[in-house]
């Protein structure tokens, strides 16, 4: 079977550009913490990196990737990567070698988890967060991504669409940061007046434009080749998160007098999270109202008081991951076109209400199983060591208590 160059030569970039997410995630959520977390925030993003390569390579690609079991989760045909070589596995794409797919689907099970920190930071222990890393992915994340992705997943054969990982991605991280920060608890304090701004606003910056500029491979690389699918998905990718980032910018404007800088960033990246589904799938003035929305949406989420006042989700990453992710899974099954991807269904809009009610469903299936799994693995983390580091661990900091190292020495 013939590879195709350009192909192939396009995934290998979109791969590299993946890659570089998780440390732009780092940057991005290690600028929001205290100074006391920074490096602990930014090494956790890496070694969450480390650890899932290697559990992908062993058997998280297999049971991703391979035939499913009953539709649930993948089996042991590809485990430690047996016969995943030049060859391409056809059902996914016949364009690229089957280790490049390896690869590029890698990405995305490596910074999936390591959205789900943001819910803890400042107050996990780093061995906790690694047991808890290997459970997720393998309890949670490759299950999901069998369910919607593999060829014979449950709800891929209902006909749930999913472009680039809204809720294999998002939705599943999103949801399973609600369940982390109901079981960690509140930080110290975090009840009473206490400086607990951003350290480096310039980090979240350029975490964020590092993440956008990543997105263009993650969302345009799901088209898995070269072609006008990808280049829609890449227009769309950039349309979106630049809506999203006005919408969000304008809304705080008007609500607090005052636009901030972190507040753009941040609705930038809810504008990527909001067309990761639907990016392969729809024209580009939807995309434009799904990061028009989407900015809006999680600006409203992340500023909601009765939300606040009971859950500490120290980075609000159901306001951005969760509720963003939310709305693009809905939007999907309302603006998707066969105009533009005549391999996927029409959406609501072109006549296909039933699209809608399915993407509905894969929300709620999604939402709940990856809530009340987190739930549950966190619980038995907890069993096998502490979650939480002492309370004088949590006000000396991550960074030495953890780590032995300051982000900065000050003579």
């Amino acid at each position: 079977m013939a590879i195709d160059t350009g192909a192939t030569a396009w995934i290998l970039t979109a791969t590299a550009l993946v890659m570089i997410m998780t440390p732009a995630l780092g940057f991005f959520y290690g600028g929001l913490v205290r100074r006391k977390n920074l490096t602990s925030t930014i090494i956790q993003t890496l070694a969450i990196f480390s650890v899932v390569s290697l559990l992908w390579a062993f058997y998280a690609f297999s049971l991703s990737f391979a035939p499913s079991v009953y539709g649930l989760i993948g089996n042991t045909q590809y485990f430690f990567l047996n016969g995943i070589g030049e060859q391409p596995i056809p059902t996914y794409s016949a364009l690229i070698p089957a280790l490049l797919y390896f690869a590029f689907e890698l990405k995305f099970a490596a910074i999936t988890p390591a959205l789900i920190i943001g819910a803890f930071a400042e107050r996990i222990r780093f061995k906790a967060l690694l047991i808890f890393i290997v459970l997720w992915t393998t309890f949670v994340y490759s299950p999901v991504s069998n369910w919607v992705w593999g060829p014979t997943g449950w709800l891929h054969a209902l006909g749930v669409i999913d472009f680039a990982g809204g809720l294999v991605v998002h939705l599943t991280a999103g949801v399973s940061a609600v369940a982390a920060a109901l079981v960690l608890g509140k930080r110290i304090g975090i009840s009473e007046t206490r400086d607990t701004r951003p350290n480096n606003v310039p980090f979240v910056i350029l975490g964020a434009a590092l993440l956008w500029f990543g997105w263009f491979g993650f969302n345009g690389g799901s088209a898995i080749g070269a072609d006008g699918i990808a280049v829609q998905a890449i227009v769309n990718t950039n349309l979106a998160a630049a809506a999203a980032a006005v919408s969000w910018m304008l809304v705080e404007w008007f609500r607090k007098g005052k636009p901030s800088a972190v507040g753009i960033a941040i609705g930038a990246v809810a504008g990527l999270v909001a067309i990761t589904p639907a990016a392969g799938y729809v024209d580009s003035m939807a995309a434009i109202g799904i990061g028009l929305v989407g900015g809006a949406i999680s600006f409203s989420v992340s500023d909601w008081k009765f939300l606040r006042s009971r859950l500490d989700d120290s980075l609000d990453v159901f306001a951005c991951h969760g509720a963003g992710s939310i709305w693009g899974v809905l939007a999907t099954g309302l603006f998707a076109s066969t105009v533009i991807n005549p391999g996927g269904p029409n959406g609501a809009f072109y006549g296909n209400i039933h699209q809608f009610f399915l993407q509905a469903f894969g929300v709620v299936v999604v939402g709940a199983f990856s809530f009340v799994a987190a739930f549950l693995l966190l619980k038995l983390t907890n069993l096998i060591t502490p979650l939480r580091v002492s309370p004088a661990e949590e006000e000396e900091g991550l960074d030495l208590a953890e780590h032995g190292q300051e982000s900065y020495y000050f003579d």
